[in-house]
């Protein structure tokens, strides 16, 4: 994690950069009072760094780690036969969430009892979607939290607690990730990855493997493949169905020990394995990662 000096500096070289861009500092040169244009540069950065430490130049996240807060539902998009995507508004059109990368939410709702029911979810969006964020939820016919969203509609408010989480991102953490993803759990993959993949400066290599019972069942599938079209040399996505159609050219089954030696990074102090799906995968998952030589620290499950 950046402390705040550094965060300073690093802001203070941005800028500097949008500055030289801006202006031709050879030209400067030629001026009478060189000292002066230069004398204008640092000013410009001078006052960034004290806007950015004094927060001003950041917008205030709209989470409350203690308490719930209600956001309304705008927008529901149904994505497959038993997911949906469910957009919620933040009071204003240029508000951010305010969830570091990595970390999730917790969301309140109530079963098909009238009882009440918390989950955590990960929002697909990113803090650069000012104005809302969205969710993406399966529909399963015993799910209690699902059972809240299935009966939600445009309009209503669904209270929100957060940031939550052990896990939060840093451009340069590790110089690449093996990601583990089956059904759901890939929507921290998808936020980890969308992070990385939309930072000109973040160079992390990525290798998901992403397992489902169906194709039909691959959620988030047009937004990776054109990561993996657009990024060749540093995502790849190697996809797991245990009903595979014809001609189907990729994994069949469960992810196996074997797929991971093939389709994730080797063990080493600078890559690290993410974990993320149902209890019984992420058990075996534990398992394979061990016997393949991945210490703990090179380890995380969601």
């Amino acid at each position: 994690m950046l402390t705040k000096f550094q965060q300073l500096l690093l802001d203070s070289t941005y800028y500097w950069e949008i500055f030289s861009h801006l202006v031709d500092i050879d030209s400067l040169k030629s001026l009478t009072d060189y000292s002066f244009g230069i004398g204008i540069a640092f000013a410009v950065i001078a006052i960034v760094v004290t806007i950015s430490f004094f927060g001003i130049s950041k917008p205030k996240g709209c989470l409350d780690p203690k308490k719930f807060k209600e956001f309304k539902l705008v927008k529901i998009t149904k994505v497959s036969h038993n997911t949906n995507r469910f957009r919620f508004a933040l009071p204003t059109h240029d508000s951010i969430l305010g969830l570091p990368v990595g970390q999730h939410i917790r969301c309140r709702g109530k079963d098909n009892e009238a009882q009440e029911v918390v989950r955590s979810y990960t929002p697909i969006t990113l803090d650069s979607n000012k104005g809302y964020f969205e969710l993406l939820v399966k529909i399963y016919p015993q799910g209690k939290m699902s059972h809240h969203f299935s009966q939600m509609h445009e309009g209503d408010f669904l209270p929100v607690m957060g940031p939550m989480g052990r896990f939060r991102y840093q451009p340069g953490q590790a110089r690449a990730f093996g990601m583990l993803a089956g059904g759901t759990g890939i929507t921290p993959m998808f936020q980890i990855t969308r992070a990385i993949m939309e930072n000109p400066k973040d160079q992390t290599k990525i290798q998901l493997i992403y397992a489902n019972h169906t194709v039909d069942d691959i959620l988030l599938k047009d937004d990776l493949d054109r990561f993996a079209r657009k990024y060749p040399t540093q995502f790849k996505v190697y996809y797991v169905v245990s009903e595979p159609p014809v001609n189907w050219d990729a994994g069949i089954g469960n992810i196996s020990k074997e797929m991971i030696q093939e389709h994730c990074p080797r063990p080493a102090t600078d890559a690290m394995i993410l974990r993320c799906g149902p209890p019984g995968m992420n058990k075996a998952m534990s398992v394979y990662l061990n016997e393949l030589g991945y210490k703990p620290e090179m380890q995380f499950e969601f």
